[in-house]
Protein backbone atom coordinates (compact mmCIF):
# COMPACT_ATOMS: atom_id res chain seq x y z
CA UNK A 1 0.00 0.00 0.00
CA UNK A 2 1.79 3.29 -1.42
CA UNK A 3 2.54 5.79 1.62
CA UNK A 4 -0.16 8.08 1.85
CA UNK A 5 2.03 11.84 1.82
CA UNK A 6 0.69 13.95 4.60
CA UNK A 7 -1.07 17.73 3.09
CA UNK A 8 1.92 20.66 3.66
CA UNK A 9 -0.48 23.80 4.59
CA UNK A 10 0.99 26.82 2.70
CA UNK A 11 3.72 28.86 3.45
CA UNK A 12 2.81 31.54 6.21
CA UNK A 13 2.30 34.95 4.93
CA UNK A 14 4.69 37.56 5.34
CA UNK A 15 2.32 40.06 7.21
CA UNK A 16 0.82 37.39 9.51
CA UNK A 17 4.67 36.33 10.44
CA UNK A 18 6.01 39.84 11.42
CA UNK A 19 2.74 40.58 13.13
CA UNK A 20 2.86 37.35 15.40
CA UNK A 21 6.84 37.82 15.83
CA UNK A 22 6.55 41.41 16.92
CA UNK A 23 3.68 40.43 20.01
CA UNK A 24 6.19 37.22 20.77
CA UNK A 25 9.42 40.13 20.74
CA UNK A 26 7.45 41.78 23.53
CA UNK A 27 6.84 38.46 25.52
CA UNK A 28 10.78 37.78 25.05
CA UNK A 29 11.22 40.99 26.71
CA UNK A 30 9.14 40.23 30.09
CA UNK A 31 10.97 36.76 30.08
CA UNK A 32 14.49 38.01 30.16
CA UNK A 33 13.49 40.60 32.46
CA UNK A 34 11.66 38.25 34.81
CA UNK A 35 15.10 35.80 34.28
CA UNK A 36 17.38 38.36 35.44
CA UNK A 37 15.70 39.76 38.45
CA UNK A 38 14.39 36.07 39.76
CA UNK A 39 18.10 35.15 38.90
CA UNK A 40 16.75 32.34 36.79
CA UNK A 41 19.37 29.90 35.24
CA UNK A 42 17.91 28.47 31.70
CA UNK A 43 19.49 26.46 28.62
CA UNK A 44 17.69 26.14 25.32
CA UNK A 45 19.10 23.45 23.09
CA UNK A 46 18.73 24.18 19.38
CA UNK A 47 19.29 20.73 17.07
CA UNK A 48 18.76 19.34 13.88
CA UNK A 49 19.92 18.59 10.73
CA UNK A 50 21.81 20.64 8.29
CA UNK A 51 19.56 23.49 7.18
CA UNK A 52 16.96 22.88 9.06
CA UNK A 53 16.61 26.44 10.43
CA UNK A 54 18.44 26.37 13.67
CA UNK A 55 19.86 30.00 13.11
CA UNK A 56 17.04 31.32 11.76
CA UNK A 57 14.97 30.58 14.81
CA UNK A 58 17.73 31.44 17.75
CA UNK A 59 18.31 35.10 15.28
CA UNK A 60 14.69 35.48 16.49
CA UNK A 61 14.61 35.26 19.56
CA UNK A 62 17.88 37.23 20.68
CA UNK A 63 16.92 40.14 18.03
CA UNK A 64 15.00 41.93 20.53
CA UNK A 65 17.02 40.84 23.95
CA UNK A 66 20.44 42.11 25.90
CA UNK A 67 22.89 39.68 24.68
CA UNK A 68 24.37 40.08 28.68
CA UNK A 69 21.18 38.49 29.41
CA UNK A 70 20.59 36.32 26.58
CA UNK A 71 24.03 35.16 24.73
CA UNK A 72 24.58 32.32 22.15
CA UNK A 73 27.16 29.57 22.13
CA UNK A 74 28.28 28.01 19.09
CA UNK A 75 31.12 25.89 19.78
CA UNK A 76 33.48 25.19 17.00
CA UNK A 77 35.26 21.45 16.69
CA UNK A 78 37.01 20.61 19.74
CA UNK A 79 40.69 21.09 20.18
CA UNK A 80 43.44 18.81 20.96
CA UNK A 81 43.53 19.57 24.34
CA UNK A 82 39.81 19.36 24.54
CA UNK A 83 39.80 15.87 22.87
CA UNK A 84 41.34 14.73 26.42
CA UNK A 85 38.60 16.49 28.62
CA UNK A 86 35.59 14.88 29.86
CA UNK A 87 33.86 15.31 27.17
CA UNK A 88 30.96 17.59 29.17
CA UNK A 89 33.50 19.56 30.10
CA UNK A 90 34.08 22.49 27.35
CA UNK A 91 30.10 22.80 27.17
CA UNK A 92 29.62 23.15 31.43
CA UNK A 93 32.02 26.07 30.66
CA UNK A 94 29.30 28.24 29.01
CA UNK A 95 26.51 27.59 30.99
CA UNK A 96 24.39 29.90 32.46
CA UNK A 97 25.12 31.98 35.86
CA UNK A 98 21.99 33.28 37.79
CA UNK A 99 19.71 35.87 35.55
CA UNK A 100 21.00 33.93 32.55
CA UNK A 101 20.10 32.51 29.39
CA UNK A 102 22.23 30.40 26.88
CA UNK A 103 21.23 29.19 23.92
CA UNK A 104 23.04 26.48 22.84
CA UNK A 105 22.84 26.12 18.47
CA UNK A 106 24.07 22.51 18.61
CA UNK A 107 25.40 21.16 21.53
CA UNK A 108 26.91 18.16 23.30
CA UNK A 109 24.71 16.11 21.33
CA UNK A 110 27.23 16.13 18.48
CA UNK A 111 28.48 13.07 19.70
CA UNK A 112 24.68 11.83 19.01
CA UNK A 113 24.90 12.83 15.19
CA UNK A 114 27.53 14.03 13.45
CA UNK A 115 30.19 12.47 15.60
CA UNK A 116 28.76 9.18 15.32
CA UNK A 117 27.83 9.31 11.61
CA UNK A 118 31.20 10.54 10.44
CA UNK A 119 33.20 8.72 12.50
CA UNK A 120 35.17 11.50 14.69
CA UNK A 121 34.39 9.32 18.31
CA UNK A 122 34.99 5.16 19.00
CA UNK A 123 32.30 3.14 19.51
CA UNK A 124 32.58 3.05 23.25
CA UNK A 125 32.90 7.09 23.50
CA UNK A 126 29.52 7.12 21.46
CA UNK A 127 28.07 4.73 24.15
CA UNK A 128 29.66 6.03 27.46
CA UNK A 129 28.13 9.42 26.24
CA UNK A 130 24.30 7.97 25.67
CA UNK A 131 24.85 6.34 29.07
CA UNK A 132 25.88 9.54 30.60
CA UNK A 133 24.05 12.15 28.82
CA UNK A 134 20.99 11.55 30.85
CA UNK A 135 22.58 11.74 34.21
CA UNK A 136 24.48 15.26 33.08
CA UNK A 137 21.00 16.53 32.13
CA UNK A 138 19.69 15.59 35.28
CA UNK A 139 22.21 17.11 37.35
CA UNK A 140 21.84 20.08 35.33
CA UNK A 141 18.21 20.55 36.40
CA UNK A 142 18.76 19.64 40.15
CA UNK A 143 21.44 22.20 40.28
CA UNK A 144 18.23 24.46 38.93
CA UNK A 145 18.99 24.92 35.03
CA UNK A 146 15.58 24.88 33.23
CA UNK A 147 16.50 23.21 30.25
CA UNK A 148 14.94 23.18 27.30
CA UNK A 149 16.00 20.88 24.07
CA UNK A 150 14.40 21.67 20.54
CA UNK A 151 15.28 19.22 17.69
CA UNK A 152 14.23 20.75 13.92
CA UNK A 153 12.77 18.66 11.24
CA UNK A 154 13.43 19.23 8.30
CA UNK A 155 12.13 16.97 4.89
CA UNK A 156 14.73 15.91 2.37
CA UNK A 157 13.23 17.81 -0.34
CA UNK A 158 12.86 21.37 1.75
CA UNK A 159 17.08 20.89 2.67
CA UNK A 160 17.86 20.68 -1.51
CA UNK A 161 15.55 23.30 -1.67
CA UNK A 162 17.51 25.19 0.83
CA UNK A 163 21.17 23.60 0.29
CA UNK A 164 20.79 24.86 -3.25
CA UNK A 165 19.67 28.36 -2.23
CA UNK A 166 22.92 28.24 -0.40
CA UNK A 167 25.26 27.66 -3.14
CA UNK A 168 23.29 30.49 -5.62
CA UNK A 169 23.24 33.25 -3.07
CA UNK A 170 26.39 34.41 -2.89
CA UNK A 171 25.28 36.31 1.01
CA UNK A 172 24.62 32.79 2.17
CA UNK A 173 27.25 30.56 0.24
CA UNK A 174 29.06 30.46 3.36
CA UNK A 175 27.11 28.46 5.07
CA UNK A 176 27.40 25.60 2.60
CA UNK A 177 30.10 23.36 3.94
CA UNK A 178 31.68 19.98 2.54
CA UNK A 179 30.10 18.40 5.81
CA UNK A 180 26.68 19.74 4.30
CA UNK A 181 27.19 17.92 1.37
CA UNK A 182 28.07 14.55 3.30
CA UNK A 183 25.01 14.76 5.61
CA UNK A 184 22.96 14.53 2.45
CA UNK A 185 24.81 11.12 0.83
CA UNK A 186 24.21 10.12 4.86
CA UNK A 187 20.67 11.06 5.43
CA UNK A 188 19.93 7.21 6.51
CA UNK A 189 22.86 7.23 9.07
CA UNK A 190 21.58 10.52 10.35
CA UNK A 191 18.10 9.53 10.60
CA UNK A 192 19.11 6.34 12.50
CA UNK A 193 21.70 8.36 15.02
CA UNK A 194 18.56 10.73 15.57
CA UNK A 195 16.16 7.89 16.51
CA UNK A 196 19.02 6.15 19.08
CA UNK A 197 19.73 9.30 20.20
CA UNK A 198 15.79 9.88 20.84
CA UNK A 199 15.08 6.23 22.30
CA UNK A 200 18.15 7.27 25.11
CA UNK A 201 17.65 10.74 25.96
CA UNK A 202 14.31 11.70 25.06
CA UNK A 203 13.65 11.46 29.23
CA UNK A 204 10.78 12.62 31.46
CA UNK A 205 13.48 15.06 33.14
CA UNK A 206 14.30 16.50 30.07
CA UNK A 207 12.36 15.41 27.02
CA UNK A 208 13.00 16.26 23.29
CA UNK A 209 10.21 18.82 21.72
CA UNK A 210 10.17 18.61 17.66
CA UNK A 211 9.77 21.72 15.42
CA UNK A 212 8.37 21.37 12.06
CA UNK A 213 10.34 23.30 9.89
CA UNK A 214 9.59 23.04 7.02
CA UNK A 215 7.90 26.35 7.49
CA UNK A 216 10.70 28.37 8.77
CA UNK A 217 8.34 31.31 9.84
CA UNK A 218 5.78 29.08 11.17
CA UNK A 219 9.03 26.75 13.19
CA UNK A 220 9.89 29.97 14.31
CA UNK A 221 6.57 31.35 15.54
CA UNK A 222 5.80 28.01 17.07
CA UNK A 223 9.40 27.17 18.93
CA UNK A 224 9.27 31.02 20.30
CA UNK A 225 5.52 30.44 21.54
CA UNK A 226 6.76 26.83 23.14
CA UNK A 227 9.33 28.24 24.45
CA UNK A 228 7.66 31.42 26.39
CA UNK A 229 5.09 28.33 27.93
CA UNK A 230 8.11 26.29 29.42
CA UNK A 231 9.32 29.47 31.43
CA UNK A 232 7.03 30.90 33.68
CA UNK A 233 7.58 34.81 34.00
CA UNK A 234 4.89 37.72 34.83
CA UNK A 235 5.75 40.99 33.75
CA UNK A 236 7.91 43.58 35.47
CA UNK A 237 6.24 46.88 36.81
CA UNK A 238 8.57 49.69 36.14
CA UNK A 239 8.60 52.88 38.21
CA UNK A 240 7.65 56.36 36.09
CA UNK A 241 11.06 57.67 35.03
CA UNK A 242 10.96 61.70 34.35
CA UNK A 243 14.43 62.71 32.40
CA UNK A 244 16.13 65.22 34.15
CA UNK A 245 17.05 68.30 31.87
CA UNK A 246 20.33 68.67 30.16
CA UNK A 247 22.93 71.32 31.84
CA UNK A 248 25.63 72.55 29.12
CA UNK A 249 26.98 75.56 31.05
CA UNK A 250 30.54 75.69 30.60
CA UNK A 251 30.58 73.50 28.00
CA UNK A 252 32.20 74.47 24.21
CA UNK A 253 31.86 71.76 21.67
CA UNK A 254 35.26 71.31 19.35
CA UNK A 255 34.83 72.24 15.91
CA UNK A 256 32.68 69.68 14.03
CA UNK A 257 35.87 70.24 11.41
CA UNK A 258 38.41 68.92 14.21
CA UNK A 259 36.47 65.40 13.61
CA UNK A 260 36.29 62.58 11.44
CA UNK A 261 32.96 61.74 10.30
CA UNK A 262 31.79 59.13 8.34
CA UNK A 263 30.62 59.89 4.95
CA UNK A 264 27.39 60.02 3.89
CA UNK A 265 26.20 57.48 0.82
CA UNK A 266 22.79 58.12 1.43
CA UNK A 267 23.16 61.23 -0.41
CA UNK A 268 24.43 59.30 -3.44
CA UNK A 269 21.56 57.33 -3.06
CA UNK A 270 18.99 59.85 -3.26
CA UNK A 271 20.36 61.50 -5.87
CA UNK A 272 20.09 58.48 -7.91
CA UNK A 273 16.38 57.57 -6.91
CA UNK A 274 15.74 60.85 -8.27
CA UNK A 275 17.83 61.00 -11.33
CA UNK A 276 15.83 57.88 -13.01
Amino acid sequence: MPKEKSKKRPRLDKKTYEHSLARLHEELVKLQEWVKQEGLKVVVLFEGRDAAGKGGVIKAITEPLNPRVCRVTALPAPSDRERTQWYFQRYAAHLPSAGEMVLFDRSWYNRAGVERVMGFCTDAEYREFLRACPEFERMLTRSGITLIKYWFSVSDEEQEKRFKERINTPIKRWKFSPMDLQSRSRWVEYSRAKDDMFTYTDTEDCPWFVVDADDKRRARLNCISHLLGKVPYEAIHYEPITLPPIKTEGYERPPLTSQHFVPDVTAALESDKHGQ
